[in-house]
């Protein structure tokens, strides 16, 4: 038997390894902007939290500036970014498991619906979804909490029996925020120490259904 009967899913280092696609697109932002591209290892720290933020945290710009990092980045992410990327193993056996038992599959991600979307379709994975929420282009549901309390609100659905699955720390700030547990995944961009603070820690994704 399930745990829970619904369950929220992250997308970028939770369902799919998107790093290739993200730190290309986030190069070609940086050099059409002028500006110098920090190595992978913090280009990696982008995935997951808001890109206007990372942008501004890592690269020391304003606010204004980090919108236009945002255009950029989006003229290669939405052409070319968004195909750089791969299921992780174990997704899809995840998917079919909870859905298979009677659980409800939901999306939960800060990236804009307009790729989101695309993502799930390319990997044919968005028919196991019962609804799908994200970000929007004008960055104003970027927030964890606001993509969770959204998709509660659009699908009818409440915290009992919910359950949030992401790889970074903003994954468990925003389930937390909105009073359901958090599973956090190794195999993301997110390390242990990260997510000390997550409910479960799956070291197998598989163990997420068994």
């Amino acid at each position: 038997m399930l745990k829970f009967k619904n369950y929220l899913f992250d997308l970028d280092g939770t369902l799919t390894d998107p790093g290739v696609g993200i730190r290309n697109s986030i190069k070609y932002a940086l050099c059409k902007f002028g500006l110098p591209c920090p190595p992978d290892e913090v280009l990696n720290q982008f995935i997951g939290p808001p890109l206007m933020e990372s942008f501004r945290k890592y690269c020391g710009v304003s606010v204004e500036d980090s919108r236009t990092l945002l255009e950029y980045y989006r003229e290669y992410f939405g052409v070319k970014g968004y195909l750089e990327n791969k299921l992780y193993p174990d997704t899809i056996k995840v998917l079919e498991a909870i859905t298979s038992r009677g659980g409800r599959v939901y999306l939960a991600t800060s990236k804009p619906e307009l790729y989101a979307f695309k993502i799930v379709e390319h990997f044919g994975i968005d028919q196991c979804f019962t609804f799908k929420a994200g970000n929007n282009m004008e960055e104003t549901r970027c927030a964890k909490k606001d993509v969770i309390s959204y998709l509660f609100e659009q699908a009818g659905i409440d915290a009992s029996d919910t359950i949030m699955i992401g790889d970074r720390d903003y994954d468990v700030i925003g389930a937390h925020a909105c009073n359901i547990p958090v599973a956090a995944v190794l195999h993301g961009y997110g390390d242990r120490e990260e997510l000390k603070d997550a409910d479960y820690i799956l070291e197998n994704f598989m163990d997420l259904v068994s």
